[in-house]
């Protein structure tokens, strides 16, 4: 269920949630960037912010369904050149259907965005669709297979044949969901379940939080004592098991989840990035966790080490399409070539990675990634071309027992289906992999 808002959304806001699907569709950048790029977002109340970014959201997570809704009404598709105009209408559509914002409100307030971006010429059709959609949008919407509507082809193809339908199917719906929000603590999950009204997640160390707003502001934030990071993020960093006083590299770091739990659990961690500005918000991060890390701001496909770790972390670039619950973007953002030239980048660093191991060391593998080819082809293609690399079985007891997480081989694979109960969690892969000594 989407939350109530104030259905009265400001016209900045509006704008600012228009501006963000400009971004995100039009131009193919992050929904995220959209937001810190937008001076007139920051502006806004905490209301108002909160209700263009679930406009926003919403849009992406239902894009499919809006435009099949909008495709009815209009008697041919819009130019490029009026994408604005598409955009106006597709959040007039999630107000209508999914916010239960009052029609009248929804679209004049759409006729007025089309003065707003001097294109009055359409206000007529946005008015004409919209009244249409305010009588007979919820009911269509109810007739739509929503879950494959809302999947590019590719994607769901892909999907089917990995997992199957139904667990496709399922996959799907949960990225239809708004999802909670997960913390990983330094110490005592019960506790900080009770004094932030979460619950204490089966993975040790995790923590999942109902009220998602003003995090900043909870009690323990300022202090250090836990950071935001989802529950399927936390496992790759638990398989490297204890990691005290051991030398351990995290590559591909930021934005420093994974860096943190090994620095809390006692590791001399090198923390590295190719980009400076995340390894600046990575230091910032820790630094507030009162944690001790060095950085390295290099290609770590490149990097040699004057040292020799004991273990690797690399939770190598991907897809991201294990996290469009919470990043609905990634869908529309992302096509089969990517995965082609990811697949290379992931192997180009993998095999670096267990050079620079050391012999008895200990890697693991991972990515946020639903595609086998980023995950469980990789280690398949890389153990058979590397004999002195060994697949260790996960133990599930290292996970809070969730053998359901647990691939024939022993790797872990989460899917967002999973955990249903508690609302999901991302999906991730990871492996274990000792180099021979």
């Amino acid at each position: 269920m989407i939350p109530k808002q104030n259905p009265i959304l400001s016209p900045s806001a509006r704008i600012c949630a228009l501006g963000a699907l400009v971004q995100s569709i039009d131009k193919q950048k992050p929904l995220d960037s959209a937001w810190t790029s937008d001076r007139h977002f920051t502006s806004l109340s905490p209301s108002d912010r909160a209700f263009a970014q679930m406009l926003a959201k919403t849009a992406l997570r239902r894009l499919g369904q809006i435009d099949d809704i909008l495709n009815r009404f209009l008697e041919r598709p819009l130019a490029a050149s009026a994408s604005r105009i598409m955009h106006t209408l597709r959040l007039g559509v999630v107000q209508l259907v999914w916010l239960d914002t009052p029609p009248h409100a929804a679209v004049h307030s759409a006729v007025e965005m089309t003065k707003q971006l001097k294109m009055e010429k359409f206000g007529g059709l946005v008015n004409a669709v919209l009244k249409k959609v305010s009588t007979e949008g919820k009911a269509i919407a109810e007739q739509q297979d929503a879950a494959k509507l809302n999947t590019p082809d590719w994607l769901w193809d892909t999907w089917v044949k990995a997992y199957g339908m139904e667990t496709t199917r399922l996959m799907a719906e949960a990225h239809l969901k708004e999802p909670p929000l997960d913390i990983s603590v330094k110490s005592d999950p019960n506790f900080w379940a009770e004094q932030l009204g979460g619950v204490a997640l089966p993975i040790p160390g995790s923590v999942r939080l109902r009220d998602t707003r003003n995090i900043t502001q909870l009690k323990g934030f300022a202090e250090g004592f836990w950071w935001v990071q989802d529950l399927a993020a936390t496992i790759p960093a638990r398989l490297l098991g204890d990691v005290r006083e051991k030398r351990v590299i995290d590559l591909c770091a930021a934005p420093g989840g994974k860096t943190a739990q090994l620095a809390a659990g006692g590791a001399k961690v090198s923390a590295v990035d190719v980009s400076k500005e995340r390894i600046a918000m990575l230091k910032t991060n820790v630094h507030r966790l009162k944690l001790q890390a060095d950085y390295v701001t290099t290609d770590a496909s490149k990097w040699l080490p004057a040292f020799a770790p004991d273990a690797i972390l690399l939770d190598a670039p991907c897809s991201a399409t294990g996290t469009l619950r919470r990043h609905p973007d990634v869908a529309w953002h992302r096509q089969p070539a990517d995965i082609t030239r990811l697949i290379a980048t992931q192997a180009k660093m993998l095999r670096h990675a267990f050079e620079i191991l050391k012999p008895g060391g200990i890697l693991v593998y991972s990515t946020c990634s639903l595609q086998p080819e980023e995950g469980e082809d990789q280690i398949t293609s890389f153990l058979a071309d590397v004999k002195t690399a060994t697949l260790i079985p996960v133990d599930p007891a290292i996970i809070g027992g969730l053998t359901e997480c647990i691939t024939l081989r022993g790797e872990v694979r989460t899917l967002p289906c999973f955990l249903p109960e508690l609302d999901g969690m991302d999906g991730f892969f990871a492996a274990i992999i000792s180099k021979k000594a």
